[in-house]
């Protein structure tokens, strides 16, 4: 380990021999609920990787508390508790929503009474009429396909308490944003924001989404493993969601065998390693925490900022 390295570093062992004093409070059944399409991960993973995991942003959100009421304390102000912002960052296919949705439910069950809600970005990319008036439907998920401005407003109207905040609903089915649906969030404990540009800047604005968050984490693989795992996953949706005939992706519901594999290569290669390569990853270093993931999708090494 470099001991002047930013981050502490854990393989699997170490890690999963933290104090992770809570006790496993998740099932079977609601694990494999929770899971990604094609996520392999195996049960154990929740307790040797995510309780520890739970524990330590437990510690965080308790810290963050202590330090606010302190801070209203010596400023006289009688302000309620800010949610706890995380955010996770990541490539597509790597399994961020898998430990998104881990995370909200542990962490929800840390506490009797807290409010965990979990939000994706997904929802404040442009709508479709609008990318392709601009010619970007070949590069929806790139930072141009989102409304910066209204996912900014959506962030700092949480962090600030408002009441009631409503984030727009973004349909896998139809690939769009699902007008007239809102998703209501009411001052959550804890708010996730998931998705693969979260810890991205740019020159449109001068204030970042990750300004907001009190903690981010960069889930991380190899790119041949994230190839994989997308062509995968390409495979298991064209035997599911792709033979519906209102999916966006309907037109591939035909391919088989090789022409499958080259079809879902060509996309990864054309759109998603570009996106990977250009926007995602130069913002690992910006994460708080890094879960490496190894070939069969089981966390190897954690990073933790110092």
């Amino acid at each position: 380990m470099n001991p002047y390295s930013l981050y502490y570093e854990f393989d699997r062992q170490a890690w999963s021999g933290l104090p992770a004093t809570a006790p496993l409070r998740i099932t079977m059944e609601e694990f494999e609920q929770l899971k990604g399409l094609n996520d392999k991960v195996p049960f154990r993973e929740v307790e040797e990787i995510y309780l520890p995991l739970t524990r330590f942003l437990d510690l965080l959100v308790e810290n963050a508390r202590t330090l606010h009421r302190t801070s209203a304390s010596f400023l006289q102000n009688g302000a309620e508790p800010v949610p706890f912002i995380i955010g996770i960052a990541g490539s597509v296919a790597v399994g961020k929503s898998t430990t998104a949705r881990l995370l909200q439910l542990l962490l929800s069950r840390c506490s009797e009474y807290r409010n965990v809600e979990l939000i994706t970005t997904d929802g404040f990319l442009f709508p479709n009429r609008v990318l392709e008036e601009r010619g970007l439907m070949k590069r929806k998920g790139f930072p141009e396909s989102y409304d910066i401005k209204k996912l900014l407003r959506f962030i700092r109207d949480i962090k600030a308490g408002k009441p009631v905040v409503h984030a727009p609903v973004y349909s896998h089915l139809s690939y769009d944003i699902v007008p007239d649906e809102v998703e209501t969030i009411r001052q959550p404990d804890i708010l996730i924001v998931e998705g693969i540009n979260v810890l991205q800047v740019g020159k449109q604005s001068q204030v970042f989404v990750s300004d907001f968050f009190d903690y981010s984490i960069y889930v991380d693989a190899k790119e041949e493993d994230i190839e994989q795992w997308y062509v995968e996953r390409f495979r298991m949706l064209r035997e599911t969601a792709f033979l519906n005939p209102k999916s966006y992706f309907h037109r591939f519901a035909e391919l088989h065998g090789e022409e499958l594999v080259t079809t879902a290569s060509g996309i990864w290669k054309d759109i998603n390693a570009v996106n990977l390569h250009e926007n995602i990853l130069p913002t690992k270093g910006r994460a708080k925490m890094i879960l490496e993931k190894g070939a069969s999708h089981a966390v190897q090494r954690v990073f933790v900022r110092k």
